[in-house]
C-alpha cells in the first residue's frame, strides 16, 4: 500500500476513534489555557512575531555568510563541524564515531532531527543502547513508537495509558500516580547518565556571532546528556541558524509560549563547545552534524523557502483541526501537522508525500497562531500546484475544473440534473470519498427550488 492510501486508511480509522479523540481534546484543552496565559508576557506579541520573522527573512538571504561564520566560530571553540548532504550521511557520521571511539551505550535529549534520519533505529542495528531521556520520549520509546507530537512526544497517550505501559514493561503498580512514574524514570535513567560514552542532542537554533548552539527544555535531562557523556554530538537542519546572541531575548520567550504556554522553559543553555582545560565537567569532544536533507534546494525556491523559519513550537499541530481528528502517526513523518505537510514533501520526496499538502481545510488558523508569521495555509497551496505541475495528472485536473467552471458559472446548470440523478451520482461515484462512516445528503429538489423557499430570497 502506498503512502497516500496508507494515510486515507488510518485517517479514517483515527478520525472516529472516540478514546483517541476524548485523550487529544483534554491534553488541547490544558495547552490552549496555558498560552492564552503566556502570551500576555508580551506587550505587544504581533510586534515580536513580526522582528521574529524578519531576522529569519535576514538568514534566507544572506544564508552562506551566516552558515561560515557560526562554523568559523564553533571550531575557533574546539567544536568539530560534520555536513551531511542526506540522511543517511548523518547516520554514517555518528555510526563512525560510534564505532571509533568503541561507544555502547548512547543518551539522547529529544530532538525531532534525529526521528527524520530515523537514528534510534541504526544505533541498535549497530548493538548500541541508546535511551530518550525526556520523559515523553521515554515512554514512547518503551511502547516501540515515534514521537506522537514536535514538543509532546506522548500527547496520544492518557496518564492510565503509561501507567498501564511501565506495569507491563517494569512492573511497576497499576495504582499509581504521575509522579511515582517520573521518580522511576528519573533513577532509571540516572544510572544510563553515567554510563553513556556519548550524548546526542538537537538544536534550537544555531548563534552564527558566538558559534553556540541553544537548547531549551524543562527537565534537565539535556544538560545531564550533553554533560556527562565524554562526547556530544548536536544533530540539526541547517536552518536553525540565528545571527546573534542577543536574539536570544526574542526567540525563547516565543518558543516557550506557543510550545507549552510558558513565559520561558526551565532550562535555557548555550554550549559553545567541548570543555577546556580549565573546565572540571562537559564532553572531551564535541561534534556537530549540520543535516541539509532537500534544506538547500528548500532555499533557492522563493516560492517555499519562508518555511525554513520554522523554530518547532508545535503551535500549528494544536490548532489544525486535521491533526486534532487524525493524529500524528497518520503522516508517516517525523514533521506531523501543518508544517509537516509543508516540508516533508521537501524532504522525503514530493511524489510518495505530495497528498500531505492537500490534507488541510486552509482555515488558516496555523499562519494566525505561528510565532514567526509563516504563511504556512499559503505555502500548502503553493505546494499543492507545484505538485499538480510536476507529479499530477494535469490533463484531468484541468479539464476537471474547466467542467466545474462551466457547471458553475449559471445556477440553471446545476439545476439541469434531477435531484433523483444527483442522488444516484452521489452515492455510486462519491460514496469513497465520504468514508464508510458517513452518509452522504440527500437531495429533495433543485438548488434553485430549495433557495427560493428560503425568506427573502425571490
Amino acid at each position: 500500500m502506498n503512502h497516500e492510501k496508507l494515510f486515507k486508511k488510518e485517517s479514517r480509522r483515527v478520525a472516529f476513534d472516540l478514546k483517541h479523540r476524548r485523550t487529544i481534546r483534554f491534553n488541547m484543552s490544558k495547552y490552549y489555557a496555558a498560552v492564552e496565559r503566556g502570551k500576555k508576557q508580551f506587550v505587544d506579541l504581533e510586534k515580536a512575531r513580526n522582528i521574529a520573522n524578519t531576522i529569519k527573512g535576514e538568514i534566507r538571504h544572506d544564508f552562506s555568510n551566516y552558515l561560515d561564520l557560526f562554523v568559523t566560530k564553533f571550531e575557533e571553540n574546539g567544536g568539530k563541524v560534520l555536513f551531511a548532504s542526506t540522511k543517511e550521511e548523518a547516520v554514517k557520521h555518528i555510526l563512525d564515531i560510534a564505532k571509533r571511539e568503541k561507544v555502547t551505550t548512547v543518551v539522547k535529549s529529544k530532538s525531532i532531527t534525529t526521528e527524520e534520519i530515523e537514528l534510534n533505529k541504526h544505533l541498535e542495528n549497530s548493538k548500541i543502547d541508546v535511551f530518550e531521556t525526556d520523559l515523553g520520549e521515554f515512554i514512547v520509546q518503551v511502547a516501540g513508537e515515534r514521537p506522537y507530537h514536535i514538543v509532546t512526544p506522548a500527547m496520544h497517550k492518557s496518564k492510565e495509558d503509561v501507567f498501564e505501559l511501565f506495569h507491563k514493561h517494569f512492573n511497576t503498580p497499576l495504582d499509581t500516580t504521575p509522579s511515582y512514574i517520573t521518580n522511576y524514570v528519573r533513577e532509571f535513567l540516572r544510572d544510563k547518565f553515567k554510563k553513556a560514552e556519548l550524548g546526542i542532542s538537537g538544536a534550537n537554533f544555531l548563534v552564527a556571532d558566538v558559534g553556540g548552539i541553544s537548547l531549551t527544555e524543562n527537565e534537565g535531562n539535556a544538560l545531564l546528556s550533553t554533560s556527562f557523556p565524554r562526547i556530544h554530538i548536536a544533530i540539526a537542519g541547517i536552518e536553525k541558524l540565528i545571527p546573534k546572541y542577543t536574539d536570544l531575548g526574542l526567540f525563547l520567550p516565543l518558543l516557550a509560549t506557543h510550545g507549552t504556554g510558558q513565559r520561558i522553559s526551565a532550562y535555557n543553555t548555550l554550549i559553545t563547545g567541548p570543555k577546556n582545560a580549565e573546565d572540571i565537567d562537559g564532553p572531551e569532544q564535541m561534534y556537530l552534524i549540520l543535516l541539509d536533507n532537500g534544506r538547500s534546494d528548500l532555499y533557492q525556491k522563493a516560492e517555499f523557502n519562508k518555511a525554513l523559519a520554522c523554530i518547532r513550537c508545535g503551535a500549528c499541530l494544536n490548532f489544525c483541526p486535521i491533526y486534532q481528528n487524525i493524529g500524528g502517526y497518520t503522516y508517516e513523518t517525523a514533521y506531523t501537522g501543518p508544517i509537516g505537510s509543508l516540508i516533508s514533501p521537501h524532504f522525503e520526496g514530493m511524489k510518495e508525500f505530495k497528498h500531505l499538502s492537500f490534507a488541510c481545510t486552509l482555515c488558516g488558523k496555523c499562519t494566525e497562531e505561528c510565532p514567526v508569521h509563516i504563511p504556512l495555509h499559503e505555502l500548502l497551496l503553493e505546494n499543492r500546484h507545484y505538485a499538480i505541475e510536476h507529479y499530477g495528472d494535469k490533463l484531468s485536473w484541468t479539464t476537471g475544473l474547466h467542467l466545474f467552471e462551466i457547471m458553475a458559472s449559471k445556477r440553471s446548470r446545476f439545476d439541469f440534473f434531477s435531484a433523483k440523478t444527483k442522488n444516484i451520482f452521489g452515492k455510486t461515484l462519491l460514496r469513497n470519498s465520504l468514508g464508510k462512516e458517513k452518509t452522504f445528503p440527500t437531495f429533495k429538489k433543485s438548488f434553485s427550488k430549495s433557495m427560493k423557499g428560503r425568506r427573502n430570497v425571490e
